[in-house]
């Protein structure tokens, strides 16, 4: 498209004000940070492009002034960049008679006026430091790594402007953070559920996902943008977890990766779990990295846990071997004949084999480095029944696996450090 007819299709669109639903603009008043909780699909990653994009421009009625220097959070750099940037809801697919250039080497998107937004990663918090803003997007918030730095070094360099704001976007999930910022004076909180947004997602989307999750704790959590706390008779306590989650490992001793093959490989089939874990010099157990994926054949799976098992320089893959027997092991055999494999098999239910796992966590053993949101969620909704989803706890299962490894008699490697 030519630079006039993109010009001249840019002023024939409606602002966003006119287009928007009144859960999608930011909301009146005096406040530091609005809290735009929605579930998938809701609308919560336009309402942040566009407010940005206002931001950014000067363009009333959602902004009085030009904001000059904007930052933008996400999980990772890849997320910034895909989702924020350059997904279809993100920064760039928005109308402009100009568009905003990335310059990826720089980590920033250059808006025609010269304002800039900055892209950043919740996996490193100190690269907040030395910047200055007077204005923030964050999207994802209950998935950031290592959330409670971030949040408290954008707070930190949120010193520019007359009163610099940022809008959080997120699905939620309870995490401290997010329980927080819902509770202080100076957020404002806007709900969305994926149906107000129905007309805008693929045909028959909204009818299926309502169909399979309607009414259970994922469906009010992901459709229906709720804040769901951990069952009462859930195994493992999200509290305990994050009382002893770490930024870093210290030398381990041991690392090993396990998998959980799924019996099928359909993109409805259970997940093929795959959890690494390190044992510390101090005898304690972190839990490195979740890998799992649903609709993974065996070949994919098996070259996922080996990238898992090089990437960490790990010691063994343990591997369950209910479903498929010594095809399992042969399987990754034949990926990587000279990674040394340990079978398992499970000869007890899935909520006797996990409960000495959680017994450490109660003893304050078992540390996560990071954020493992998805196998966090799996772990606090796990009780006597399973899952409320009906799943299979693939992810609390491969970890399960991983703990025992390491926490059983064992010979102990070389040291090393990640």
């Amino acid at each position: 498209m030519g630079r006039q007819p993109r010009r001249v299709l840019a002023r024939a669109m409606p602002e966003w004000a006119a287009l928007a639903r009144p859960a999608q603009l930011p909301p009146p008043g005096d406040w530091r940070q609005w809290l735009l909780i929605g579930g998938r699909g809701s609308g919560k990653t336009r309402a942040g492009a566009e407010w940005v994009r206002a931001l950014a421009l000067g363009l009333a009625p959602l902004a009085g002034r030009v904001h000059g220097r904007i930052a933008l959070l996400a999980e990772t750099l890849g997320d910034a960049r895909e989702v924020m940037i350059e997904g279809e809801s993100g920064l760039r697919g928005l109308h402009y008679e100009t568009p905003p250039v990335f310059e990826a080497t720089r980590r920033r998107l250059v808006f025609a006026n010269g304002a800039v937004a900055q892209i950043f990663s919740s996996e490193d918090p100190d690269a907040l430091r030395g910047y200055q803003f007077d204005a923030a997007w964050g999207d994802e918030l209950a998935k950031w790594t290592h959330a409670e730095d971030c949040f408290d070094n954008l707070q930190l360099a949120l010193r520019l402007g007359v009163s610099p704001r940022m809008a959080l976007t997120t699905t939620p999930r309870a995490v401290p953070l997010l329980k927080r910022l819902m509770a202080e004076p100076g957020t404002r909180v806007t709900h969305m559920r994926t149906a107000e947004n129905r007309a805008h997602l693929a045909p028959g989307f909204f009818e299926a996902m309502q169909a399979r999750y309607g009414g259970s704790r994922l469906g009010r959590q992901e459709l229906d943008g709720e804040l769901v706390e951990g069952r009462e008779d859930a195994l493992f306590d999200r509290a305990t977890i994050d009382r002893n989650r770490r930024r870093t490992a210290p030398a381990l001793r041991r690392v090993v990766v396990a998998v959980d093959p799924p019996a099928t490989a359909t993109h409805r089939s259970d997940a093929c779990g795959i959890v690494a874990a390190g044992l510390g010099e101090d005898g304690q157990v972190y839990v490195l990295a979740d890998r799992s994926r649903r609709g993974l054949k065996p070949p994919e799976w098996a070259a996922r846990a080996v990238a898992l098992f090089g990437e960490l320089e790990a010691d063994r893959l343990v591997v369950e071997v209910n479903q498929g027997g010594d095809m399992v092991t042969s399987v990754i055999q034949a990926v990587a004949p000279h990674v040394p494999v340990s079978s398992v098999r499970a000869m007890r239910g899935k909520w006797l084999r996990a409960e000495p796992v959680a017994a450490l966590y109660e003893q304050n053993r078992v540390h996560h480095v990071g954020s493992l949101a998805e196998l966090e969620d799996e772990m606090c909704d796990f009780g006597p029944d399973g899952l409320s989803t009906g799943r299979s706890p693939d992810r609390l299962d491969a970890l399960v696996w991983a703990v025992t490894a390491l926490t059983a008699p064992a010979q102990t490697p070389r040291i090393r450090s990640l």
